[in-house]
């Protein structure tokens, strides 16, 4: 990047902040050790989180532009900093479920850890004074958060992150239970945002099911800490720095 200068500050949510810069059509994001569970009732820190979730957040995406999903990853900045294409967030939140956990295990009567006979996707309205409520598709149409086609996209775009994501993980004997994705509309174009970390998604050890990722916090089990670390140090094991 050359002589990046990071400018007003844009937008800031629970996890990271977004700096406007001095280049047309990008953005500085920060990653923060702050950590919130249920919709904001519960905060915390989670010591070095910030730089956990940026650094797998670009390995990850690096992973995905080499398979053809484009993402607003540009380059990381440094520990906690990347750069990034400035796109609109639409107003979604796409949860990908492999494995029955969380809020779907609660709502259907499922047990935890029973693996869904198909893949799942499911949409969220991102609204914090809602609470981020269920939606279908007709809803995200009816009130304009987004467009047929572009809810197309999110799904074929959604489902083949799935299928890399899943292989990818189990080669690093990670068991991807579910994850939450954010879309954004780049040139006209609709590609990948936000982040992918343990915020975002559920990861279980494949052969003891220990859990390493933010249930960790949500549930206070302890090792919240460990458990993120251990997570990117299996995703950079043999990666020179």
């Amino acid at each position: 990047m050359n002589e990046l200068k990071k400018l007003d500050m844009v937008y800031e949510g629970k996890a990271k902040r977004v700096y406007k810069t001095n280049e047309a059509d990008t953005y500085i994001v920060s990653y923060k050790d702050d950590a919130t569970a249920f919709n904001g009732e519960k905060k915390g820190t989670i010591l070095n989180k910030g730089v956990v979730n940026n650094k797998m957040s670009a390995v990850l995406f690096k992973l995905l532009e080499e398979l053809g999903i484009e993402t607003h990853f540009l380059g990381l900045i440094n520990d906690r900093e990347m750069v990034v294409k400035a796109v609109k967030i639409l107003p979604l939140e796409v949860i990908v479920r492999n494995i029955a956990a969380g809020s779907l295990a609660k709502r259907l009567g499922l047990m935890e850890g029973i693996e869904l006979k198909s893949t799942v996707l499911e949409l969220c309205y991102k609204n914090d004074a809602l609470g981020d409520p269920l939606i279908n598709e007709d809803h995200a149409i009816a009130i304009g958060l987004a467009t047929p086609k572009e809810l197309e996209s999110i799904k074929q775009q959604a489902l083949k992150i799935n299928e890399i994501l899943q292989l990818y993980f189990a080669e690093k004997s990670l068991r991807l239970v579910d994850f939450k994705l954010e879309f954004g509309l780049y040139q006209d174009r609709v590609i990948l945002a936000d982040e992918i970390s343990p915020d975002t998604c559920r990861l279980w050890d494949m052969h003891t099911n220990e859990k390493l990722d933010k249930d960790r916090f949500r549930r206070d089990l302890g090792g919240v800490e460990e458990a993120y670390l251990e997570v990117l140090n299996r995703l950079t094991k043999g990666q020179e720095e």
